[in-house]
């Protein structure tokens, strides 16, 4: 699945559309700015997957976020492979949506 701009994620979070979000950021990274979401650092998602013990619909939209958009671009990666066939990055990742966030 295509990549997801951070305009068109800005949009759907002031939207009421039930988002699948994780956040691949280790957890001192989420705690000090995050928007929500599960925080699945990017080293355990594959452990969990194979427990599966990953809270998520492979049936439904997810979107992977981290600081930049590298960590993220490596787990939809991970998740695809894993059957989450919907899986979508933020590009330019937190840092970007927060520029784009303040400007609006």
């Amino acid at each position: 699945m295509e990549d997801i701009q951070v305009e068109e994620f800005a949009d759907l979070l002031k939207s009421s559309v039930k988002l699948q979000l994780i956040d691949v950021r280790e957890q001192l990274e989420y705690h000090t700015y995050n928007i929500g979401g599960l925080n699945i650092p990017l080293g355990t998602l594959s452990g969990l997957i194979e427990e599966d013990d990953l809270e998520l619909d492979p049936n439904q939209p997810v979107i992977v976020i981290c600081q930049r958009g590298l960590r993220s671009k490596t787990a939809k990666l991970i998740l695809e492979n894993a059957g989450y066939h919907q899986t979508r990055n933020l590009i330019g990742g937190l840092l970007k949506l927060q520029r784009v966030l303040n400007t609006k």
